[in-house]
C-alpha cells in the first residue's frame, strides 16, 4: 500500500526552490516526465500534494515515454497515479531501437537524453502544457556542473527554470534543493517501487563515475556538494542565484 504522506520534508526543500525561481504560475498546466525512477516518481507526488494547497492554482499531467526497451513495464507508474487519481498519458517510441540496434552508440547517454527530451516535450505539447517538471534533484545538479568542468572543460550547468523559445516550453526542476537521501528515504518508506534498470549502460556512465567519485570525497570532507553548490550559486552559473532564505539560514536547504 503506497502512502505519500511521508512527503513533507521533500515538499520543503521543492516549494523554497520553486518560490525562489518562480517556477509555478496562476493556471500552469505543468506536464510531469515518469521514468518510473524514483525520482521522477517522487516528484509527481510532490507537485500533486502541492497542488491541494499552493498559491497558485495548477494542473499536473504526467507523461512517460516508452522506450522500448526489451521487458520493460509501467505497472509501477500506473499504480502510483491511480493512488493518486491521475490519468497516466503514455507515448511509446522507438529510442531503443535507435540508439542500440540502429546507432548501435558506444557512448548512448547523449543521444538517448536528447531524443527522449524531445519526445517528452513534443508530447506535453501536444496535451496542452507549456511547461515541464523534471526530476533533477541537488546531488545530480552538482554531479552536472562537475562533469561539465572536468569532462568537458566548462563551467556549465542546468537551468532551474529554461524556457525553450523554439517550442516555447519551459522547463523547472523543483528538486534542485532535494538531497538524493530524502528521495531515496521517501521512496522506501512510502512503499513505492521504482522501475528496475532496463538500460544496458546503467551504471556504466561518466554520470555513474562522476557520482562515485564525489560520494568517494564526500567521506573525508562532507561538505563538498555544499561548496560546489553554493559557487555555482555566487557565480550564476546556469541561471542559478543566491536566494535570501538560504544566506540566512543553510541548515534548512541541506540537511547532508
Amino acid at each position: 500500500m503506497i502512502n505519500i504522506k511521508p512527503i513533507q520534508q521533500i515538499l520543503s526543500y521543492a516549494r523554497r526552490a520553486i518560490d525562489d525561481y518562480e517556477m509555478i504560475s496562476e493556471g500552469d498546466r505543468i506536464a510531469v516526465g515518469i521514468s518510473g525512477g524514483k525520482d521522477s516518481l517522487t516528484l509527481l507526488c510532490a507537485l500533486k500534494e502541492l497542488q491541494r494547497f499552493y498559491p497558485k492554482k495548477f494542473e499536473v499531467v504526467p507523461i512517460t515515454m516508452g522506450m522500448g526497451f526489451p521487458d520493460a513495464n509501467i505497472n509501477n507508474i500506473n499504480e502510483v497515479c491511480d493512488v493518486l487519481e491521475l490519468k497516466l498519458n503514455y507515448f511509446p517510441t522507438d529510442i531503443y531501437k535507435i540508439v542500440f540496434e540502429i546507432r548501435n552508440e558506444k557512448n548512448p547517454c547523449s543521444l538517448c537524453a536528447n531524443l527522449r527530451r524531445g519526445a517528452l516535450n513534443e508530447a506535453a505539447l501536444s496535451l496542452g502544457c507549456k511547461k515541464v517538471a523534471l526530476g533533477h534533484h541537488f546531488d545530480d545538479t552538482v554531479e552536472t556542473f562537475y562533469m561539465n568542468l572536468f569532462n568537458e572543460g566548462r563551467i556549465d550547468c542546468y537551468s532551474p527554470v529554461t524556457f525553450l523559445d523554439r517550442k516555447e516550453i519551459t522547463l523547472i526542476r523543483p528538486f534542485i534543493y532535494v538531497p538524493e537521501k530524502e528521495i531515496k528515504h521517501f521512496v522506501r518508506v512510502s512503499g513505492i517501487t521504482p522501475s528496475p534498470k532496463y538500460c544496458p549502460a546503467d551504471g556504466n556512465t561518466d554520470r555513474q563515475k562522476a557520482k562515485d567519485f564525489l560520494a568517494e570525497l564526500s567521506k573525508s570532507d562532507r561538505g563538498i556538494k555544499q561548496r560546489l553548490f553554493g559557487a555555482m550559486e555566487k557565480a550564476g552559473v546556469g541561471g542559478f542565484k543566491v536566494c535570501h532564505r538560504q544566506n540566512r539560514k543553510k541548515s534548512e536547504v541541506y540537511l547532508h
